[in-house]
């Protein structure tokens, strides 16, 4: 009879763990969902700019024609005579002119809009970036790939902690 007992009782607990797990994993799932978190595959646009041609302006057009609803800069390698960033904070872009490198371009784009970071180095070796606005000038190429959530769409909505219209990721 102690057998029995031990027997059921081990079942019992057994089931309540079972069940805990369970709730445990629907409420992670539930949370990646609401948060926007998911795995999409994705395809990819290679493009080469040519000596002045306008990176942000480029690929807002790439964005455009290619109707993309959630891309994201893979990959850049070129370099600039103009640069025009906007620093973190500052109320408009900070232009250069001379030779640079883009040492790197990331951010999201879509079709209704873009936010985009690019750092550059000098011929010292100097590097500098921030917010990539109209206006940074291809010098000899700029070698860029883009990629597309297949699975995802981009929007732009106001957030009340600072005012922004800021990125909101949803599934398609």
């Amino acid at each position: 009879m102690f057998r029995r007992l031990f027997f059921t009782l081990l079942l019992i607990a057994t089931m309540h763990v079972a069940a805990a797990a369970a709730a445990a994993s629907r409420t992670a799932a539930d949370t990646l969902a609401y948060s926007g978190t998911f795995s999409s595959p994705a395809r990819f646009y290679a493009l080469r700019l040519r000596p002045g041609q306008d990176l942000r302006v480029e690929l807002q057009k790439l964005a455009r024609a290619k109707h993309l609803r959630a891309a994201f800069v893979a990959s850049c390698a070129g370099s600039c005579t103009r640069t025009s960033v906007r620093y973190a904070n500052q109320p408009s872009a900070s232009v250069r002119d001379g030779h640079f490198e883009i040492v790197s371009l990331t951010g999201t784009l879509a079709a209704d809009g873009m936010h985009l970071h690019a750092s550059f180095s000098d011929s010292t070796g100097a590097t500098f970036g921030g917010h990539l606005m109209d206006g940074s000038l291809v010098y000899t190429t700029a070698e860029i790939v883009v990629g597309e959530l297949e699975r995802a769409a981009y929007s732009r909505e106001p957030d009340s902690t600072y005012g922004y219209r800021e990125l909101v990721v949803r599934r398609r």
